[in-house]
């Protein structure tokens, strides 16, 4: 890290845009990077960059997550609460599937159960737990009933856990559905017109949309999917892609803040980088080993130096842009020892651990420059104190198979990740570490209790003071060793602008502002 004298200076919270200027022309074709080839256009299988990235602009959820991170009707025109374990969605007329047939009361309540159940396949299956059923008391009226009060359920409809599929469509394709050889019917803006697998994906502007209050300047909208960083911005340099979002900062960084072929904005972001739990076994599920880990980490060295200045250090993994309304309470419970560096601590740390029976093994994402360069700087870091650490390098198609396949954590201690609840709840992001839920992998107990209290309170003051209370065992124990805030990147070109610049990309239909200059 020292080998760069003038790092660049770190990023300032205030600077973070939620949109870009909108484009004004009609364009006829714009080309999109995504990092890699989607596995599934199904929205309940999902739970990734490049999959919601797409889907955004195709498939739209009960409540919308807007650029500014806060939330307003979707699908849904009304959400109302009778009691504490009731949610009635009163959904908008007229809105039609792709294919022309209108949006029923029977499709959302379709999307909903196939989303419930102990069995669910649902990648959002965390939001569905405490969901009984979904009943149609209406014409366009849909109730409902959770097994116990829930505070994320209706939150959590703002993502793609809220997307409304065609029942009939998902029926007929079966486990084909949103893939190359099944059909997809959703009502978002752009239409999905041609999946050529392992080639592209190309979309049309939907002419019977329902929200005209969005432009839709671009007519065709087609993504590519070059994995390789040095390629992808390479592409973006010379106009052959028109844009593309990062949630690392890329090889080259440099030179495309630097072209005037494109233009880079910096959003608000619900992102952070840490090095997670992927076991409960083995030297890394000692909480002494990963406190004394993350007291040797120079977060803001590695943020302004491997994250080219894209990044802010930060030990806690629910920054600002989660408060919500209860800014006061958590900006109150703010740790002030969060980005702590202390040698001798961690050592006596170590110490009390004692002797290692073998090193800690972390999975790195191929083709990722900055997993390979933090692997390298924590590597450093750990032998400093006397902490063994490996690598394994897994390639970017089969990475998100961490998150979901145990085999795949096989042999593995932690991996990183760069990770975001999916709303501006911080509820959203520690309720990860509830054991009952599928990504607490390190089955770390200690704010179980807590997080269980918050998640059937539905007062937010109350819910925000219990969460803190979770949070504070967090920074103690570290289950997850959180490295920085990641700032959401958007490369566009320089003839077109109009992109959602926020972390609601993954969820707002970012495309169908675009337009020329």
């Amino acid at each position: 890290m020292g080998q760069n004298p003038v790092p660049p200076p770190a990023l300032d919270r205030a600077s973070l845009v939620s949109t870009t200027e909108p484009g004004t022309k009609d364009v006829e074709n714009i080309r999109w990077n995504l990092p890699y080839e989607p596995m599934s256009l199904d929205p309940m299988q999902s739970f990734n960059y490049a999959e919601n990235t797409a889907l955004a602009n195709m498939c739209e959820s009960l409540t919308r997550l807007n650029p500014d991170l806060s939330t307003s009707p979707g699908l849904a025109q009304k959400v109302e609460f009778p009691d504490d374990k009731t949610v009635v969605f009163t959904l908008r007329q007229g809105v039609k599937f792709w294919n022309g047939n209108e949006m029923k009361a029977s499709d959302v309540a379709f999307s909903i159960n196939r989303q419930a159940g102990p069995d669910s396949p649902s990648f959002f299956s965390d939001y569905f737990l405490n969901v009984d059923k979904a009943e149609v008391t209406g014409d366009y009226e849909v109730t409902v009933k959770l097994l116990r009060p829930d505070a994320l359920f209706a939150q959590g409809m703002a993502s793609a856990a809220g997307a409304i599929v065609e029942e009939k469509s998902a029926k007929a394709s079966g486990e084909k559905f949103g893939t190359p050889q099944g059909e997809l019917q959703c009502t978002g803006p752009y239409q999905l017109s041609k999946w050529s697998s392992g080639k592209s994906m190309q979309l049309k502007s939907f002419d019977g949309y329902w929200d005209q209050t969005l432009p839709r300047h671009v007519k065709n909208l087609e993504f590519s999917f070059i994995a390789d960083e040095s390629t992808a911005v390479n592409a973006l340099r010379s106009g052959s892609v028109d844009g593309q979002y990062f949630y690392l900062p890329p090889a080259g960084m440099e030179q495309l803040k630097n072209s005037d072929e494109v233009d880079v904005s910096y959003g608000k972001s619900l992102v952070f980088f840490t090095l997670r739990a992927a076991s409960t076994e083995g030297p890394f599920a000692d909480p002494k080993v990963r406190k004394a880990l993350s007291l040797v980490m120079d977060r803001d060295a590695m943020s302004r130096v491997i994250l080219q200045g894209a990044a802010i250090g930060s030990g806690t993994m629910a920054s600002s842009d989660y408060w919500g309304g209860q800014k006061d309470i958590f900006a109150a419970a703010e740790d002030p020892n969060a980005d702590e560096l202390n040698i001798e601590k961690a050592k006596k740390l170590v110490a009390e651990h004692g002797e290692f029976d073998r090193p800690i093994v972390i999975a790195l994402q191929g083709s990722s420059a900055v997993h390979e360069q933090l692997a390298n700087v924590i590597q450093a870091a750990g032998k400093s104190i006397g902490i063994p650490i490996e690598t394994q390098v897994i390639p970017v198609e089969q990475f998100g198979n961490i998150y979901f396949d145990p085999a795949a954590r096989e042999g593995l201690d932690a991996f990183f990740t760069s990770y975001y609840g999916n709303v501006p709840d911080p509820l959203d992001v520690y309720q990860v570490f509830r054991l009952s839920n599928s990504s607490n992998f390190g089955e770390w107990d200690s704010a179980d209790k807590l997080l269980n209290q918050a998640m059937g309170t539905m007062d937010p003051e109350q819910r925000a003071k219990l969460t803190v209370q979770a949070q504070d065992l967090v920074q103690e124990e570290q289950p997850w060793i959180t490295i920085s805030y990641l700032p959401n990147i958007l490369v566009q070109n320089s003839k077109i602008s109009g992109a959602t610049a926020s972390f609601s990309y993954l969820y707002y239909p970012w495309a169908a502002t675009i337009g020329g200059k």
